[in-house]
């Protein structure tokens, strides 16, 4: 259902977004990577499909399973939290994309996503990741909910209903994701889902990497790696960590 709902999500253009990044600044690949929330594999696929040799890391086994669907034995997949994973090797470039990481609600939280990120790249690999600004998760879509249908199967439809708020208190934007499975002859099922993000603005995350032991690092926005701005929903990362290869 996820990957039906989402089908429009542009990993393709992602991996190579952050692949000329790394070409452009020296990383020369294809190498080691460690895609962070892999999910159902969407990035993973397209580092694999780029010759890279990629771990896939995810909190979820059901989402996990669908990737080893999708994946096969192409990629290393393993369930594990972002804040206190530990895989025993390093890799030249680890990534962690669509906002992945506002799901971590407090500083201290995405800090410690942050030291583990590190701990797992050789001295001078890349780290690069994606978040939602505060504004972002503020004003995440217009009129404040996105609805659609799209097909699951031969014989089922998906029908979605979002709805966002932003709780001003808490500091975070709040999705209800509802659900409904429909079949051919009007039967369904339906759940619903609470998510919760944080926006994080380049200067709040600035400091969080400088603890983490990256040495440099730039924000930029999609596609154009151009400077963002007060107005900048998402932000792309490119940190590196200290150290010559």
């Amino acid at each position: 259902m996820y990957d039906a709902i989402m089908s429009d999500v542009e990993y393709e253009h992602w991996a190579d977004f952050i692949l000329s990044y790394a070409r452009d600044q020296g990383l020369s690949g294809p190498g080691a990577a460690l895609d962070l929330a892999c999910g159902t594999g969407g990035l993973t696929q397209e580092l694999l499909a780029r010759g890279w040799q990629v771990t896939g890391l995810d909190g979820s086994e059901e989402m996990l399973a669908v990737a080893r669907s999708r994946l096969g034995e192409t990629a290393a997949l393993v369930q594990g939290d972002l804040r206190t994973f530990e895989l025993g090797r390093t890799f030249d470039l680890v990534t962690c994309v669509f906002d992945s990481l506002n799901n971590l609600l407090t500083p201290s939280e995405l800090g410690a996503a942050f030291l583990r990120a590190a701990a797992h790249l050789r001295p001078g690999g890349l780290f690069a990741f994606d978040l939602n600004t505060r504004l972002g998760v503020r004003d995440l879509w217009e009129d404040g909910q996105i609805e659609g249908v799209v097909p699951l199967s031969g014989t089922q439809d998906v029908h979605y209903h979002w709805s966002h708020h932003y709780d001003a208190a808490a500091e975070l934007g709040v999705v209800q994701a509802l659900c409904r499975i429909v079949s051919e002859d009007g039967t369904g099922e339906e759940f619903a889902e609470l998510h919760r993000e944080r926006g994080y603005d380049p200067a709040e995350v600035a400091p969080l990497l400088a603890a983490a032991g990256f040495a440099r690092w730039e924000t930029v926005e999609y596609p154009d790696y151009a400077e963002p701005g007060p107005d900048t929903p998402r932000i792309w990362v490119f940190a590196w960590k200290a150290g010559l290869p």
